[in-house]
């Protein structure tokens, strides 16, 4: 059975193992995109702009991290109102209160919101 100090020298190898493969793949795939940009004439502004040769949007860009850019929220109608005035639109898990209300054995159409 191998010991700490052995195991964490393991671990230090493989991440620069990981460093050197990250560090070539990442070099390679920067090429084969630069060539296939190339071959279909994409500039980098082309990329920034959200938009294709056909004028039409592509996908939703990116912010920082990953993040797409949300929308403004839509206030729904109350469907169904608690006893202390809490609301829920019927959309979306349950919420706590009245789930509480359905385990205690009151059926959620009682709550409902009379039009």
């Amino acid at each position: 059975m191998s010991n700490l100090i052995e195991i964490q020298s393991q671990i230090e190898e493989l991440q620069k193992q990981a460093a050197e493969i990250r560090s070539r793949e990442f070099d390679k795939t920067v090429r084969e995109i630069l060539v296939m940009m190339g071959a279909f004439g994409i500039t980098v502004k082309d990329l920034n702009s959200g938009k294709t040769r056909g004028g039409k949007t592509k996908a939703k860009k990116l912010r920082p991290g990953g993040a797409t850019k949300k929308k403004a929220a839509t206030v729904l109608v109350a469907k169904y109102r608690g006893p202390a005035g809490e609301t829920w639109s019927g959309r979306g898990l349950t919420p706590r209160w009245l789930a509480a209300l359905i385990a205690e054995g009151k059926a959620k159409e009682e709550f409902a919101v009379k039009s």
